[in-house]
């Protein structure tokens, strides 16, 4: 069953969604649909195994700043 639903946007957000519609052949509404079907599923989690090496490197940054990662490949860079 299909429902009309008016939605407020900005005008600039329209156009891009009918520049994509069109380049992908499809209409904004099934855009829109696709996108309410999504927020339905629960995320995937990838059940992925580790392999040893990135086991063993897992939680090596921990307690480690990005500052102090960046300050220093600036000083490498220099």
């Amino acid at each position: 069953m299909h429902t009309k639903l008016t939605l407020r946007v900005e005008s600039v957000l329209i156009h891009r969604a009918k520049a994509f519609a069109k380049k992908t052949g499809k209409s904004v509404s099934q855009l829109v649909a696709e996108y309410f079907a999504l927020l339905e599923r629960p995320p995937k989690r990838r059940d992925v195994s580790l392999t040893p090496l990135v086991r063993s490197l897992k939680g090596a940054l921990r307690g480690t700043r990005v500052q102090d990662y960046r300050r220093y490949l600036e000083e490498k860079h220099r």
